[in-house]
């Protein structure tokens, strides 16, 4: 509900939603939002957000994120974002313990299909050198998306 609010704020903001998470993320959790029908005539940015404390031991976060289209479609990417500088700053905003990220997920699209998208985010982080992902992240305490109306000029 903070992230619906604080995204709102934002005049190119169309809809955002986030999930608070427990204190772990396992890595067979997957994250589901479905999004209302958007105007098939304009073009949008997608985000990612997630919030993150100091609890977070990465540097950076790899996400699968898929989108279900109405009609049974499945795009799926695993994207890698950084989180922290190399000095062990994190990137995202705000203060104190807890961190907001707003991620690139897709950029200039259009949704010309009717009828809901849905759009699934887990993680998957690993430890160097170890082929097993990390099985319990700590450190995400939201995860969500946002979609932005790019404005006509």
């Amino acid at each position: 509900m903070v992230m619906v609010l604080f995204f709102s704020c934002d005049s190119n903001t169309v809809v955002s939603e986030s999930k608070s998470l427990s204190e772990i993320w396992n890595k067979n959790e997957k994250i589901e939002f479905t999004m209302p029908q958007l105007d098939t005539l304009k073009r949008y940015n997608l985000f990612v957000n997630l919030r993150n404390t100091n609890d977070y031991r990465f540097n950076n976060i790899f996400l699968i994120v898929s989108m279900e289209f109405p009609h049974g479609k499945t795009i799926t990417d695993t994207l890698e974002y950084k989180m922290a500088n190399p000095d062990g700053t994190w990137l995202g905003t705000g203060i104190g313990n807890i961190k907001e990220n707003k991620l690139w997920y897709k950029e200039n699209i259009s949704f010309l299909e009717n009828g809901d998208y849905k759009i699934r985010i887990n993680h998957a982080v690993r430890n160097n050198g170890t082929i097993e992902g990390v099985t319990e992240l700590e450190g995400i305490t939201d995860v969500g998306y946002s979609v932005e109306a790019i404005l006509q000029e």
